[in-house]
């Protein structure tokens, strides 16, 4: 699938960003935008693009760093996502709109993220998505605040993660007072990252030690659980005799 650009977001007159298409039929199909971890776009992230067109979603990865790279955005990309507000979000709502624009595409967006990008992704969930997939996210420290009125949210967590021990539970917590539909579970055996293959060859054996580490069975168990999740929120209004 070919790297192309995104118009009108924020950070950049045009976006860089992967888009997978499914390999059968003509669609109009839901689409997902895939939002990358602190690593930046790379080849585990296209991966997973790839997953969710193999499933059927258009899904688009922008690039959001292309304003100056890893090393110049990285710090400003992360302190849009602490505070739930800067160009990183505009980004977010030019790849929706794009992905809803298309004429292969049903208009029922959603939005999936991993560390960082699962970070995004939980707050993204209140700005025009219609479901959330978070994965290894942070949870806000005002969230009844921040997520009221979110979109369907499926979440994923590692109990190993020494980032966001009761993360789950509290994200859990604050979905159910909320009235937001979830599916939120914390894998025993995984740490974090654990979606990703990050295929840092011989920096591979710090990454495990550190507990960043892909876990295969858990990893597959919460793919199973969030594409049942897309299915249910992003195929509801499917025309019937999609090719």
């Amino acid at each position: 699938m070919p790297e192309i650009v995104i118009p009108g977001a924020e950070s950049a007159p045009e976006l860089r960003a992967y888009l997978a298409v499914p390999p059968t039929g003509r669609g109009p199909w839901p689409a997902v935008v895939v939002v990358h971890e602190a690593l930046g776009l790379n080849d585990d992230t296209r991966q997973q693009a790839d997953r969710l067109a193999a499933a059927g979603y258009l899904a688009v990865a922008p690039d959001l760093f292309t304003a100056g790279g890893v090393l110049r955005c990285l710090r400003s990309t992360f302190r849009a996502m602490l505070q739930g507000q800067g160009a990183a979000f505009g980004d977010l709502e030019a790849a929706r709109r794009w992905l809803a624009d298309r004429p292969d595409s049903t208009g029922r967006v959603g939005v999936l993220g991993f560390c960082m990008g699962g970070g995004f992704a939980l707050l993204a969930a209140t700005r025009g998505f219609d479901a959330a997939g978070a994965n290894y996210a942070a949870v806000p420290k005002n969230a009844e605040q921040v997520l009221e009125g979110a979109c369907p949210v499926v979440a994923s967590y590692g109990k190993r993660d020494r980032m966001f021990r009761g993360a789950a539970d509290q994200l859990e917590g604050v979905l159910t007072r909320l009235g937001v539909e979830h599916d939120v579970k914390e894998y025993p055996d995984a740490g974090h990252s654990f979606l990703n293959r990050h295929n840092l060859g011989p920096f591979s054996v710090l990454e495990t030690v550190s507990g960043f580490a892909y876990h295969q069975p858990s990893a597959e168990d919460a793919w199973a659980r969030i594409l049942r999740f897309f299915d249910e929120h992003l195929r509801a209004d499917e025309p019937s005799g999609q090719a």
